[in-house]
């Protein structure tokens, strides 16, 4: 799997293949974190005008997903992002964040803002994150301080 075999769709969460990675998305996070907690948007919430949602593909098999979710005119909160266990360590995360953060330039925001865990589960996505420029912050929109919650934000 490479960079250049894999195709970013904007999706419109009809392929039993994205709901499923959806689904795993969803039971990861209430297996990991307390319910009050978490903050991960199932289909009805993925569906509403404000949420631009991308899924990454290689060939016909699903390996990634990411949503842009439009807070203000100027900024944007990173969700759903998830890769199947294949695709864990072999670039899919870091294309979809790239991906993301052009998608968010060209649509004019000028900060990008994120919720993750706290838990080890959520290390290797604070350690992304961290790589593509975001810093941890407090709580922003809705938000609210959760010890189980990390807050990141970057300028785009």
């Amino acid at each position: 799997m490479t960079a250049t075999t894999l195709r970013f769709e904007l999706d419109d969460l009809t392929r039993p293949s994205v709901h499923r990675l959806l689904e795993q998305h969803l039971d990861d996070m209430y297996a990991t974190s307390p319910a009050e907690s978490v903050h991960a948007l199932d289909l009805a919430a993925l569906r509403t005008p404000e949420v631009e949602f991308w899924s990454v593909w290689e060939g016909d098999e699903v390996r990634g997903t990411g949503a842009l979710k439009r807070l203000s005119a100027t900024d944007a909160e990173l969700k759903s992002m998830r890769t199947t266990a294949q695709a864990r360590g072999a670039g899919v995360g870091t294309a979809m964040v790239d991906h993301l953060l052009g998608r968010a330039r060209s649509a004019g925001y000028t900060t990008l803002w994120l919720e993750t865990g706290t838990e080890d589960f959520f290390a290797p996505a604070r350690r992304l994150y961290a790589r593509h420029g975001f810093v941890e912050c407090g709580p922003f929109g809705d938000y609210s301080l959760d010890p189980h919650s990390t807050y990141m934000t970057r300028a785009l």
